[in-house]
């Protein structure tokens, strides 16, 4: 079973356009759509429409439209209440795939409900194979958050404790990798954020152009304690290091549809096939085809297992 954390959800809410946007004009819209969202909600759904056993845990009232459209999507959940409505995010998606984020902040969360989150996420790893941090931090969580969650897990489950996979950004996964005992086993940056850990953000548009610097800049996170790094890099794939090595992983050219969600699908792809028991290069390939696959879909719709085209995938090992 693979438990997801999402600290800060929201109802992502969709509007494609006709036309390129202008800025103070009119905008006609051609479709919309919402769909419970965060990224620990997203990997949650990408594993419960594969038929993977999984639950969320999210802060949130039972009657929340985010709770009751994980109801209907039949995707377990256990929830905390937080007395205040789940924040909305807006996405725009133009004709030629450009797409616009604004993200409302989140419900702030004190020390209280910080421990409550924690206590219950822990009551539900007990029985997991992975655990995985996923999304922005709300105000008022410190940025060391999932570090602390990570270690208190382990010290309460010890040798039973689940692998942890962090996928963040910004400080929040700068202070996960902070101390071995709540260091993750897994991380999935893409390549901005691959530059920021490693102090040169300068880089990015490089990494993004060079599976072999982003294998190199990885190895330096391996080198840290860090046992995988996923990094995905857009159309251009994505990397897998670890002490036994890297790969770069690229799919087929498709249309692109919308590009919100398609990281936390890929995190999910490749947790798939490692419960598959899958080799860690078949796990990259199955990262890229269900990261493609949902790129392929309107919204933040995820894609099944059965949809994801592996075959498409052209992998290749890289010298360190």
């Amino acid at each position: 079973m693979i438990v997801t954390l999402t600290a800060n959800p929201s109802m992502d809410r969709t509007v494609e356009l006709a036309h390129e946007i202008k800025r103070g004009a009119v905008q006609r819209a051609v479709a919309a759509a919402s769909d419970p969202g965060g990224k620990g909600v997203n990997i949650a759904r990408a594993l419960s429409v594969s038929g993977f056993e999984t639950i969320a845990v999210l802060p949130g009232d039972s009657e929340d439209p985010v709770l009751s459209s994980l109801k209907d999507a039949s995707v377990p959940f256990v929830n905390m209440p937080i007395g205040t409505p789940i924040r909305s995010n807006i996405t725009i998606v133009e004709p030629d795939g450009t797409t616009t984020k604004i993200n409302a902040p989140g419900k702030p969360l004190n020390d209280v409900a910080q421990q409550q989150l924690t206590r219950l996420m822990i009551k539900e790893t007990i029985d997991a194979s992975w655990l995985v941090l996923a999304g922005s931090l709300p105000a008022g969580v410190p940025t060391d958050y999932y570090a602390v969650v990570g270690r208190s897990l382990r010290e309460s489950l010890g040798e039973k404790a689940p692998r942890i996979a962090v996928d963040t950004s910004g400080a929040a996964l700068r202070d996960a990798l902070v101390g071995l005992d709540g260091m993750p086993n897994l991380i999935k940056p893409n390549s901005e954020e691959l530059a920021e850990l490693v102090g040169k953000i300068e880089m990015t548009d490089e990494l993004e152009a060079s599976p072999e610097l982003t294998a190199r800049t990885a190895q330096e996170l391996v080198d840290r304690g860090v046992e995988m790094v996923l990094a995905t890099l857009g159309g251009g794939g994505a990397v897998l290091v670890t002490a036994e090595g890297a790969w770069h992983a690229v799919h087929a050219p498709i249309k692109v549809r919308s590009t919100v969600g398609a990281g936390d699908c890929s995190l999910a792809g490749f947790l798939i096939a490692h419960e598959q028991g899958k080799t860690l290069p078949e796990c990259l390939i199955q990262a890229v085809a269900h990261g493609s696959a949902a790129a392929a879909l309107p919204g933040t719709q995820v894609p099944t297992l059965e949809s994801t085209t592996p075959s498409a995938v052209t992998l290749r090992q890289l010298a360190l």
